[in-house]
């Protein structure tokens, strides 16, 4: 009966010309275009204007005239003149643009100019730019504005990119499966193209477009050298044809050893003639399929990749093999310095500055060294990565990761801005005081011409393309951070709430207020006081504190807090692992002093005694189950805030998030109880008073399996 009734609503909708309301699923994202109120939308232009020659201004103008049209709630005129209250788009080399001598010249090729002007006696919002993408990201601009409900009279606003590339690396494999993805198969469907281009790449395009990001690494950088071949080239040839308009290039992951898996060499000696001529032939063929291919993403000699130490040589040498392939077309290589090996068994966390540190200058022009934020592993929280204002004559990527492997996967509301900005705020002291991180990576600290952030991507087929509503924030907050790293964590949280939900600062304030708190949250019911990679190994789901049988050390978490009944933590210090030592001396000096270190990073670079005072007087004891605690209290707080916001969310989105935070929740509790569990059994102290007990014995938490968690 139930299907009857609604299929004749259906029908007797369409009989009476009205859709019928769909629920919203998250699909949108934040390119969520709805009708503003009257006195919002009363300063809107309605017509738009663009010479639309080129395929990425076309795109623009009809980016403009659909969210306008929408926003406006009523057509929207394309005109070819001048009209009242319109929007013009264009270039320099647009003769409309160019009567106005708007000054475009410090815009670089990717920069954009909102201006309000009189355009043939006519009041014009205009979207200039040198290149047609700088004209697509004002576009995208100047729609946040609408969306947002701000004024668009007397614009004058001037931005540039202050990074050159801003990619996502897609960790997806050619049977669709995500490693560390969270969020269904790979949206590349592999088997079916070339033939077969699904429409969704245009809207994953147009999303990364909007927020600036200009480039893909279609494949694992545990990669497969099938990727290399014609019949993939062609497929990724496919998918380069849907994003070029919106200015996106691809990119592929490079296997190290493909010279030997496809072109029958006996080796993948990076200074071997024949194995250079291979990468050179290989990338010759790229360029044919793919003309404005970026270039290769390359992991080696690292969780069991090949890579040049296979051979005797060192990065620089492999990095420049590849380099010297792709220079001709304009290419680049990112060099990841991801290195996971038994090069320094007393300290994982030193292994990459070990092995990158002395080849710094030694790189191909055309090279970039990717660096995770953090010297382990994309960890809750860790101190910036000591590559970072180490290597002065290389330029550095940072590698954030959008997916949440250590996070909660998409089930946790873990907001990212804030470890974003954390990292690129940090100050290096490479240079002296105010030598950032964000100043390495978009290369102003040391005169580098190329720059770039790279981001895991948390992208799938999910209907809402990234598991859970929230979890977008996260992309959508890379991209604006990779677009200028100096960006305010807290204001992209309220932009990102109030284009994907709505504007009402009833609504956005105790949105951003929890988005805020959320990643401090986690970090206390997971790794409290720089504790790190306590996660159950493998698939990194849940709380593995006690996992000490894996054959290598640094496998298992035990490695990692070294509790004893003497303490917690790992030396870092001169009198331990000396990993200090790799940052510049006041970074070194601050680290080294656990009175200095701060208490969020205390663990890290300290062991200290279950009984030593905190600034509060409190014991580390004590202050470890609070923590705990208090990160379990605060996922409270944001179900609490999240029931209170319903009337703003249609049901789907809102019981969508409700049931999350639900699983967050539960999850939040287990981690606790399991950790203090843990942690009460080797530090022998009792718990501090009005503290509960966790509910079930170790040996329970311990007998926990999951043999087929996701992404792994």
């Amino acid at each position: 009966m139930r299907r009857l009734v609604a299929r004749c609503a259906v029908v007797l909708a369409l009989i009476f010309g009205a859709a019928p309301t769909l629920a919203e699923d998250g699909y949108d994202l934040w390119l969520r275009y709805h009708p503003l109120s009257a006195a919002q939308k009363a300063d809107l232009p309605s017509s738009v204007y663009a010479e639309e020659g080129d395929a990425t201004l076309r795109v623009a103008a009809d980016e403009v005239t659909r969210a306008l049209a929408a926003i406006r709630g009523e057509p929207v005129v394309r005109t070819s003149g001048a009209a009242p209250r319109a929007i013009l788009l264009g270039t320099a080399n647009t003769p409309r643009v160019a009567a106005l001598k708007l000054p475009l010249a410090s815009l670089g090729e990717e920069g954009y100019l909102l201006r309000t002007a009189t355009v043939h006696g006519q009041p014009t919002t205009v979207i200039a730019a040198n290149r047609p993408v700088g004209v697509l990201y004002g576009a995208f601009a100047l729609i946040r504005r609408m969306q947002l409900g701000q004024p668009l009279s007397g614009l004058d606003i001037v931005d540039r990119p202050r990074v050159k590339l801003r990619i996502l690396n897609h960790w997806d494999n050619l049977d669709r499966s995500v490693e560390r993805g969270y969020s269904g198969q790979s949206i590349w469907d592999w088997w079916r193209l070339p033939d077969a281009k699904d429409p969704r790449y245009i809207d994953y395009a147009r999303a990364n477009a909007s927020v600036g990001i200009n480039g893909t690494v279609l494949n694992n950088v545990n990669a497969k050298a099938e990727s290399l071949t014609a019949p993939y080239l062609a497929k990724a040839a496919a998918v380069a044809d849907m994003l070029r308009p919106y200015g996106i290039k691809v990119y592929l992951s490079a296997r190290f050893s493909a010279p030997i898996e496809l072109g029958g060499l006996k080796t993948a000696d990076p200074l071997d003639p024949a194995v250079r001529a291979w990468w050179k032939a290989k990338a010759d063929e790229i360029y044919r399929t793919i003309p404005d291919f970026g270039g290769f993403l390359v992991k080696a000699n690292s969780e069991g990749q090949p890579g040049p130490r296979d051979y005797h040589r060192t990065h620089a040498d492999g990095a420049n093999a590849l380099a010297a392939a792709v220079a001709p077309h304009g290419g680049i290589v990112m060099w990841r310095a991801f290195v996971y090996a038994e090069t320094d068994p007393e300290d994982r966390a030193k292994q990459a500055y070990t092995e990158f540190k002395p080849v710094d200058g030694k790189f191909a022009d055309n090279v970039l060294v990717q660096v995770k934020n953090g010297a382990i592993d994309f960890q809750p929280r860790e101190p910036f990565h000591p590559l970072f204002g180490a290597m002065p004559k290389t330029p550095m990527m940072v590698e954030f990761q959008i997916t949440k492997e250590y996070l909660g996967f998409s089930t946790h509301l873990v907001y990212l801005g804030s470890l974003f900005a954390e990292t690129l705020n940090a100050d290096t002291f490479a240079k002296g005081r105010g030598s950032t991180v964000a100043k390495v990576v978009d290369g102003s600290l040391d005169g580098h011409r190329l720059s770039g952030i790279a981001g895991v991507a948390n992208i799938g087929n999910d209907r809402n393309w990234s598991g859970s509503v929230f979890d977008q924030a996260n992309w959508y907050a890379f991209g604006r951070f990779a677009w200028n790293p100096g960006a305010d964590p807290q204001a992209i949280a309220a932009e990102w709430a109030g284009l994907t939900f709505t504007p009402d600062p009833a609504f956005v304030r105790p949105v951003t207020q929890m988005m805020m708190r959320s990643r401090q949250a986690a970090v206390d019911y997971m790794t409290p006081l720089g504790l790190a990679h306590l996660m159950a190994t493998g698939h990194h789901y849940g709380p593995g504190p006690w996992v000490s049988d894996l054959s290598r050390p640094e496998w298992n978490p035990t490695y990692y807090h070294r509790a004893g009944a003497d303490g917690i933590g790992f030396d870092r210090t001169r009198t331990g692992s000396n990993a200090v030592a790799q940052y510049a001396a006041p970074v070194a000096r601050r680290f080294a002093d656990p009175d200095k270190t701060g208490e969020d990073l205390l663990l890290w670079f300290h062991h200290l005694s279950w009984d030593r005072r905190m600034a509060d007087g409190s014991t580390l004891w004590d202050t470890l189950v609070r923590r705990y605690d208090r990160g379990v209290a605060s996922v409270d707080a944001m179900r609490g805030q999240w029931d209170a916001l319903r009337p703003f969310v249609g049901s789907e989105r809102w019981q969508h998030t409700a049931s999350f935070l639900g699983v967050q929740a539960r999850e939040a509790r287990w981690w606790r109880d399991a950790s203090i569990a843990y942690f009460q059994s080797v530090s022998r102290r009792p718990l501090p008073p009005g503290t509960a007990a966790p509910p079930h014995t170790l040996d329970w938490y311990k007998a926990q399996s999951f043999p087929f968690a996701p992404g792994n």
